[in-house]
């Protein structure tokens, strides 16, 4: 293998599964690598770097999730577990032929541009070795590094992450604080209601409630049929959830004092009915810790055994250095969160968030750079158009107006509907400037689909 005329894939989860797919349609010759034995990324419980737990559901519903060239079996939940998605991604990586294409327990230990392209260093076994490669796609994912938060004192209990958290077991008996409330932290609390002594959720700021269902249908299903403008449809979808689920502040939390998208909303049917039936009680903003006592914003006290921080997570790439990712604030500047203002070669494989994006947006994006890989070895026009694009709109953002909030989590978060309009848009302007006869037709793996 001439691993010099190659492109190098970090990571085997969704994201890279797909790149890898996208790569292989287009006879662009690629190595992966994964630092687990198998693939799924974090959907695989077994793999010591997951940060998955063993109640953990898809918090978006499967057919708006999945791949649209290799749906998930009828027989599986509409909110899968994550083994089934575990499967699920095993099952996609057989199909499509990707296994050979993986080298695996192998970590990437530092990443270096030079003239013909990426030095790549490489660890396995305890042996290391640099390989030159011609590009580099990082597709390792955004949720491993724990964001944790420095308490007001010294707790001495005993003080976790959800990024530790495997099992309702770990609170048994115990007097749990959550501290958070995004989509883990209420995931986490309702299993903590079946074994903590009781269990308490310091909430600091305001969050919409969305019901999984709504009429038997997932939510995320509904609705889209009729376009209206973002103001509109913010006033609009606040009201009807606010009818169907209330306001936070009836259940004792705070109301959030932005507007509808302006944050990820918490998708969950149960914490407020936890919520309202006493079984989990909301607490205002941590403001001091002492030994194993919390005190509130509002004054109030309470002890605790265990302290849990679903405080989220921070991007993390420790084998290459920010200066190389253009690299602002909390988070690379990139146009579409993929394309470098200088680098031609180095791509940022989904690092992504939308509501309702799900796996194939993602796919969509894989087949974009795919594109303009192969478009740029063919020195096409459609590649220096895209590359030109590139120069002059680096770190502008595909936000559809929306404001969003200053938060780690909403760093490298999008509009659905912007970013997908403008990822079709050069894909099809990439599509148009190849001969037709060499795209790929549909993958001969697709018919696999749903019996998997």
């Amino acid at each position: 293998m001439q691993s010099q005329q190659h492109y190098a894939i970090i990571g085997a989860g969704p994201m890279g599964l797909c790149t890898a797919r996208q790569l292989k349609q287009y006879g662009i010759a690629f190595t992966g690598f994964e630092l687990h034995s198998d693939v799924g990324g974090l959907w695989d419980i077994d793999n010591p770097h997951s940060t998955m737990y063993h109640t953990a559901h898809l918090i978006s519903s499967k057919h708006m999730t999945e791949f649209s060239a290799f749906p998930m079996r009828a027989g599986v939940a509409t909110f899968p577990r994550h083994d089934e998605l575990c499967a699920y991604f095993k099952d996609y990586a057989k199909a499509f032929d990707l296994y050979g294409h993986y080298e695996f327990s192998t970590k990437v230990i530092h990443c270096e541009p030079n003239d013909q392209g990426w030095a790549i260093t490489t660890e396995k076994n305890g042996v290391q070795q640099t390989r030159q490669f011609k590009g580099l796609l990082i597709a390792n994912g955004t949720l491993h590094k724990p964001n944790t938060v420095a308490l007001p004192g010294k707790f001495d209990g005993e003080l976790i992450h959800s990024s530790h958290y495997k099992s309702p077991e770990q609170f048994k008996g115990k007097r749990v604080l959550i501290q958070g409330c995004g989509n883990s932290a209420c995931d986490i609390a309702i299993d903590a209601v079946h074994f903590a002594k009781n269990i308490d959720m310091s909430v600091r700021r305001g969050y919409y409630f969305l019901p999984k269902f709504i009429m038997g249908k997932p939510s995320d299903t509904l609705g889209g049929a009729i376009k209206l403008p973002r103001r509109l449809k913010q006033i609009i979808d606040a009201f009807l959830i606010r009818m169907i689920m209330g306001k936070p502040s009836q259940y004792g939390l705070p109301d959030p004092d932005y507007r509808m998208y302006e944050s990820h909303p918490v998708i969950n049917s149960l914490i407020l009915h936890h919520l309202g039936h006493g079984d989990i009680y909301p607490r205002k903003d941590i403001v001091r810790v002492e030994g194993k006592t919390v005190t509130f914003a509002d004054g109030e006290s309470r002890e605790y055994d265990m302290i849990l921080q679903a405080t989220g997570y921070q991007l993390d790439y420790p084998f290459i250095a920010r200066d190389e990712l253009n690299w602002q604030g909390m988070a690379p500047s990139l146009y579409l969160n993929v394309f470098h203002p200088e680098h031609k070669n180095l791509f940022m494989m989904g690092m992504v968030e939308a509501t309702g994006l799900g796996w194939q947006g993602r796919d969509e994006q894989a087949e974009m750079v795919a594109l303009y890989i192969a478009q740029q070895q063919h020195g096409s026009n459609s590649a220096k158009a895209l590359a030109q694009t590139v120069q002059e709109k680096a770190g502008q953002r595909a936000d559809g107006g929306y404001a969003y909030l200053e938060l780690e989590r909403m760093a490298y978060y999008v509009d659905k509907t912007t970013y997908r309009n403008a990822v079709i848009a050069h894909t099809n302007a990439l599509k148009a400037d190849w001969p037709e006869h060499q795209l790929p037709k549909q993958d001969a793996h697709a018919s696999l689909a749903g019996q998997h």
